[in-house]
């Protein structure tokens, strides 16, 4: 399995902190606000309160039907909560859709440049990640065109908004044509609630077959808490809850105790895509006050994919100078696209206003 280059570049940061070297971190997308306050209080009250063992496979039902209850607050659509099922955050999920959904040597479209551990995990498993590429032609979306130029498919793999161009995609379309073509739907929506705009559609509402998979860890600012959700068709409940208990027994008890008061936070946590928007305007105008700024304007999550081809034609060996030599951390766009992404960088601002403010800055002085 390839590495995921921006963890990559956060252990080598980390390697740089421990000697004592100032670094500004760009490269990952945790944010750096804390759980809800009423998360944690919720976590302090199960930890006096609750044994904290395992629970049943698809997680508490409390927090089942407080998710299925988000899908009609948000969405206005109709969720039951047998189809939930509460895993060890995003990554499981996607692991267990995959094999719950897909048999070895299916073809599954993954859009490029998007979250590389997509395509690592399929081709582990067995699947061959078929890529769609996509570009600044369709803002960095795949469009029924480009679906069909990949071949027949077993499944395509959609996120909106996107990682690393924040790209919020036309649901519809997609959806009607994964229908016509039996093409399985994974709806990654993990940066829902992160958007600047208008909001993205669910897959829950698009299309009944579809696997959702969200998170509490970005919107919900929860990374660590190792904590998501998944939305399981009909036709593969019984699977997905098969996996889970084989697999993985159950998600993190702890957390789910904690995660059901994480939707009564919104007030805490609309605050914090405030911050996000002042941050991602200060990085869009810092980076094209220093030369970068020819980049994908986000329509959500908290990441800006900038062309870095006048700079170098490697982006690892220009993410590893920056790190070097002026302590900026980044992730190579070589992550996110292996054909094309020599060419790109990607930034979070998901961090601190102060420190995108200097990476910019030492950006902007930095010769090649």
């Amino acid at each position: 399995m390839p590495p995921f280059h921006a963890m990559a570049m956060a252990k080598l940061a980390a390697e740089r902190e421990a000697g004592g070297a100032s670094v500004l971190h760009l490269e990952v997308g945790q944010p750096s606000t804390p759980a809800p306050a009423g998360v944690r209080a919720a976590a302090v009250a199960a930890l006096d309160q609750q044994s904290i063992g395992y629970t049943n496979a698809p997680g508490l039902p409390s927090l089942r039907r407080r998710i299925a209850g988000h899908y009609a607050d948000w969405y206005g659509a109709t969720v039951d909560p047998e189809r939930v099922l509460i895993v060890a955050g995003a990554s499981a999920g996607f692991t267990l859709a995959f094999l719950a959904a897909f048999d070895r040597g299916a073809r599954v479209g993954v859009v490029e440049p998007g979250y590389p551990c997509y395509r690592n995990a399929l081709e582990v498993l067995g699947c061959t990640a078929v890529p769609i590429p996509v570009g600044p032609d369709t803002r960095w979306a795949p469009t029924p065109e480009l679906i069909d130029g990949a071949g027949p498919l077993d499944g395509l793999i959609l996120a909106s908004p996107s990682n690393p161009t924040g790209t919020i995609v036309e649901l519809g379309p997609i959806a009607d044509h994964c229908r016509r073509h039996g093409i399985r739907l994974v709806s990654d929506e993990i940066y829902h609630g992160l958007t600047f705009g208008a909001a993205p559609d669910t897959a829950a509402l698009a299309e009944p077959s579809a696997i959702v998979v969200n998170s509490f860890s970005k919107y919900f600012s929860m990374t660590g808490w190792r904590l998501g959700w998944v939305l399981a068709p009909d036709d593969l409940v019984d699977a997905f809850e098969r996996l889970q208990q084989n697999l993985y027994i159950c998600a993190p008890t702890l957390s789910q105790y904690a995660a059901v008061a994480a939707f009564d936070c919104h007030d805490e946590l609309g605050g914090h895509v405030v911050r996000y928007a002042e941050n991602r305007e200060a990085l869009l105008g810092g980076l094209a006050a220093a030369g970068l700024g020819e980049t994908a304007e986000p329509d959500g999550a908290f990441y800006v994919y900038a062309d870095t081809s006048h700079l170098a034609d490697d982006s690892m060996a220009l993410c590893r100078r920056w790190l070097d030599e002026i302590g900026v951390a980044c992730t190579p766009g070589i992550d996110f696209d292996p054909v094309r992404g020599h060419r790109f960088v990607r930034f979070s601002y998901a961090g601190r206003l102060d420190d995108l403010r200097r990476a910019c800055d030492r950006l902007g002085s930095w010769r090649p």
